[in-house]
């Protein structure tokens, strides 16, 4: 990806904010004010613009002598360097520690990816473990709602055993309250009969004692002679 280029006004503004606050103005400075950019060019913007305040704000002097001039040109070359090799030692260093926290996360990361695929094994074990039981669990209930439905059938088939034996039981009773009936009109016919019959005895016997009475009264009526030898025998004596 290409970085991000800031304008120079950008940049200049930044660095009167950092003066502002009384920080120093450094090329790492100016890339944290801004939140980008390349340090070494932030810092050549910064010091362009110094340099350019200082000399409009320089009275005219006499030019100086080639020897000087080139004196001060080295000078400044050796602070570039200078200023340029501490900020790539600042640079190392920062990418260092940069590297340092960036592979402390990484190992932090592993071991939270190990733990992880730990702790999923253990949840994939037990999503297993549960399966399994539930497995077993249909197959339980499958038996128990096939011994249930057999248990079902043999329940109604019983039931229907039940039902025909209590009509069966239903029907003796009506047939024993049949028969019970019967007796008791065949009792209640023999009572009568009875009575009837000694009635019937009653009449005979006093028919037979009427027959007898008559039969004694046409007896005596049918022999006076006998009757009246006996009565003069008995007078003799």
């Amino acid at each position: 990806m290409r970085p991000v280029e800031f304008t120079p006004e950008e940049i200049i503004h930044a660095g009167q904010e950092l003066r502002s606050a009384s920080r120093n103005i450094t090329g790492f400075a100016l890339r944290q004010k801004i939140g980008g950019g390349n340090p070494s060019r932030l810092k050549q913007v910064w010091d362009e613009y110094l340099n350019s305040q200082v000399e409009a704000k320089a009275d005219p002097v006499a030019e100086l002598p080639i020897e000087v001039t080139e004196e001060v040109a080295a000078v400044n070359k050796a602070l570039a360097e200078r200023l340029m090799a501490m900020a790539v030692g600042v640079n190392n260093k920062a990418v260092k520690a940069a590297e340092r926290h960036v592979a402390e996360i990484i190992r932090s990361a592993g071991e939270h990816r190990e733990q992880a695929e730990r702790e999923l094994a253990d949840a994939s074990q037990t999503v297993e473990d549960l399966e399994t039981k539930l497995d077993e669990a249909r197959a339980n209930a499958e038996e128990m709602g096939n011994r249930l439905t057999e248990t079902q059938t043999e329940h109604q088939a019983q039931a229907v055993k039940l039902a025909q034996v209590s009509e069966r039981l239903l029907m003796i009773e009506e047939e024993r309250n049949r028969y019970e009936q019967q007796a008791e009109q065949m009792r209640n016919e023999r009572d009568t009969a009875r009575e009837d019959a000694a009635k019937l005895r009653g009449l005979v016997e006093g028919l037979q004692a009427q027959v007898k009475d008559l039969m004694q009264t046409l007896g005596s009526r049918q022999h006076p002679d006998d009757e009246n030898k006996r009565s003069k025998a008995s007078d003799k004596k």
